[in-house]
């Protein structure tokens, strides 16, 4: 039962590396460098639950806009659960940084209590895992550095796939310190755009846009060059076939999954150009 020593704030920039690390716990296998662009995106939507001057729980409630925001790390150790912390610290975290629109992806054993809470499935994310594929293909369009390119052109690109722009995110998340942010030109047009990032095992590649299964391939086979024969992991959303197939073609397994829920309607984003989702944690 939560009592008057039980208190919850805004965590502070070095919680946050903690967080992760009860994430990597969780078996979430977090990127080496997330917290950094985890906590420009919102240094006011990371919450943690404090016991006894113990952080025990945590949750991030991520406000991209007036209107739009995404849950994530909710976790609590161990031993402090079914002691009512985690949904109190839920509580004053959506007080806080509710917005009329919420996203969160929800591992299988919350979702029920997701949909308490009045979140509905939109679709299931799958994480797909295993040895990056040594193989590569020329690509029929030229294949750049995001760095290349004009901020504003990745920004245009994102929006069109995330209900909300958030380039404090998006400008250290596509200039990862180890791994790469690449995209896929036809002219001016941004066909592809991706990136890929180191983590506690592996590399994760993620978002993963294209314009076309083609695009698709070559692009993820040039970001997966950069985990030099080590794993490579990609979560896909399962309402896009031609995703699954790509991972499935390149003997990435299924391993993991979680569920899109959202507070209302589901944004109106393209499903089907949509090959990898950035991040579990932030939508």
């Amino acid at each position: 039962m939560v009592g008057p020593a039980y208190n919850v704030r805004v965590m502070t920039r070095a919680e946050l590396d903690l967080v992760v690390d009860w994430a990597a716990q969780e078996g979430w296998n977090p990127g080496l460098d997330d917290a950094r662009a985890f906590h420009a995106s919102d240094p006011l939507g990371f919450f943690v639950g404090v016991h006894d001057g113990e952080p025990v729980a945590s949750i991030s409630l991520v406000a991209y806009d007036a209107a739009f925001a995404f849950l994530g790390f909710y976790i609590v150790k161990p031993a402090f659960r079914g002691r009512g912390l985690g949904l109190a610290l839920w509580r004053e975290a959506m007080a806080r940084r509710g917005r009329p629109l919420t996203g969160l992806d929800g591992v299988v054993t919350q979702q029920a209590n997701y949909a308490k809470s009045g979140f509905r499935l939109a679709y299931r994310n799958i994480r797909f895992g295993g040895p990056a594929p040594a193989v590569t293909t020329e690509a029929k369009h030229p294949i750049v550095s995001v760095s290349d390119l004009s901020f504003d052109r990745v920004l245009a690109c994102d929006r069109a796939f995330f209900p909300a722009p958030r380039p404090a995110f998006l400008s250290l998340w596509l200039a990862p310190r180890l791994g790469a942010a690449l995209a896929i030109l036809d002219g001016d047009r941004i066909i592809g755009l991706g990136a890929i990032r180191a983590c506690r095992h592996g590399f994760k590649i993620g978002p993963l846009y294209a314009e076309d299964e083609g695009v698709a391939q070559s692009l993820f086979l040039r970001l997966a060059a950069h985990a030099s024969g080590g794993s490579v992991f990609l979560d896909v959303p399962e309402p896009n076939a031609l995703a699954l197939r790509l991972a499935e073609r390149h003997g990435l397994k299924p391993g993991f999954e979680t569920a899109r829920m959202y507070t209302g309607p589901a944004p109106d984003i393209p499903i089907t150009r949509l090959y990898g989702v950035t991040s579990f944690e932030l939508g």
